[in-house]
């Protein structure tokens, strides 16, 4: 697939194969598509990582396009002592590529799992986000937007990559994570329900520097053994201490959880029966749902709102205070969402976004019913009665 190999990208690339066929305990995938006006903190993020460098038990691999040139270069992240640049090796270069193309995603992450193999795999998208829909009706974005084709990697397509992933893998990957705003929704982790164990994420705007690599990465290589799940609420701690006083970022309103997906069956059960519960109402305790959607935890894009202030919010409401289904809901986001670090702005988020839509969009609900989240509990009935 890649068009141009360097000479010295080859040799490098040999060497680190014959050095990476003994199985790690951890691989780090990261997805870095700089081809627009993030190109910058991509850079400043690998010198991060860099910081740490991979490890005896951590690979650390990262697919980098940016503004500065047209090659996308993949490296195999060594730690350095320059600061001003980055140093690790370009193991492999490809000119013009498409980084909003989700073959591209597999792609890279088959190569890390055939090159280096480990226990666990961590595979990150980063780039802008927009939840399972967008932030404008003019520019759909998704995740993964590249300014040079005008492409983007769906929520739809990224469930595709998960799978297909698995499938080369021959088992589920271990975590997936967005480097990206909005994208901690439930209908984004429904895509890839059945082919990731945990998923973390901001539910609300990333700040441009966006994970504090350095931190996480000298925590997780001190103790390359985690499990999974300890990984994941580590980066979710480590996130918010970043924007946090003394943090090593400026102090800024974020939000960030960790789930354990194996609790979105029973999710998906208590949902289907909030939902019928809610389709079930006269139109004017209907109408207090309505309200109830409306004040519920709101973030930076259409319609989305945090799903377990919005249980919260239905308990005011008459009608729903004798359904046992606002409970089954609490309990299963609770048994879900395993780490909700949220600063003071963001106090009553749970963890979990969902779409609750304000105006009504034929071709937004047109593909929102078509999601697996929606056509697994029915929640597009939901959607579609919000607007009416």
């Amino acid at each position: 697939m890649f068009k141009a190999i360097t000479l010295l990208g080859f040799v490098l690339f040999s060497l680190q194969s014959m050095a990476a066929q003994s199985e790690k305990e951890w691989t780090f995938l990261v997805f870095i598509n700089g081809h627009n006006n993030l190109s910058s903190f991509g850079d400043m993020n690998i010198r991060d990582m860099e910081k740490v460098g991979s490890t005896k038990d951590l690979n650390i691999l990262v697919e980098w396009g940016s503004e500065t040139t047209t090659k996308t270069r993949r490296l195999y992240v060594q730690k350095s002592t320059n600061p001003a640049k980055v140093t690790s090796p370009v193991v492999l270069e490809n000119d013009n590529y498409d980084m909003g193309d989700y073959k591209n995603l597999v792609e890279f992450v088959k190569w890390g799992i055939q090159n280096y193999p480990a226990k666990h795999y961590f595979v990150a998208v980063w780039n802008h986000g927009s939840g399972w829909n967008r932030l404008n009706p003019i520019r759909p974005q998704d995740i993964s937007y590249d300014d040079h084709t005008g492409n983007k990697i769906t929520t739809e397509q990224l469930g595709l990559a998960m799978s297909e992933i698995k499938q080369y893998l021959g088992r589920n990957i271990d975590i997936y994570g967005s480097d990206a705003c909005l994208m901690q929704m439930v209908e984004v982790a429904g895509e890839m329900k059945g082919d990731v164990n945990y998923f973390v994420g901001s539910q609300d705007l990333e700040p441009g520097e966006g994970w504090p690599y350095a931190p996480f990465l000298k925590k997780w290589a001190a103790q390359p053994t985690m499990s999974p799940a300890q990984v994941s609420v580590l980066l979710s701690k480590e996130y918010l201490a970043a924007y946090s006083k003394g943090g090593v970022y400026s102090q800024r309103d974020v939000t960030f959880s960790a789930w354990d997906m194996s609790g979105l069956d029973s999710l998906y059960s208590s949902i289907n029966e909030l939902r019928s519960d809610m389709m079930g109402l006269g139109a004017t305790d209907f109408g207090a749902v309505k309200k109830a959607a409306q004040y519920a935890q709101n973030f930076a894009c259409s319609g989305c709102s945090d799903l377990g202030d919005f249980m919260k919010k239905l308990k005011s409401v008459p009608a729903m205070k004798s359904r046992s289904s606002v409970a089954s809901v609490e309990k299963s986001i609770s048994k879900l969402v395993l780490s909700t670090d949220n600063s003071d702005e963001f106090r009553n988020a749970t963890g979990i976004s969902v779409w609750l839509p304000s105006y009504k969009s034929d071709e937004m609900q047109s593909r929102y019913d078509h999601l697996k989240f929606s056509v697994a509990t029915g929640w597009n009935q939901f959607t579609k009665s919000l607007t009416q």
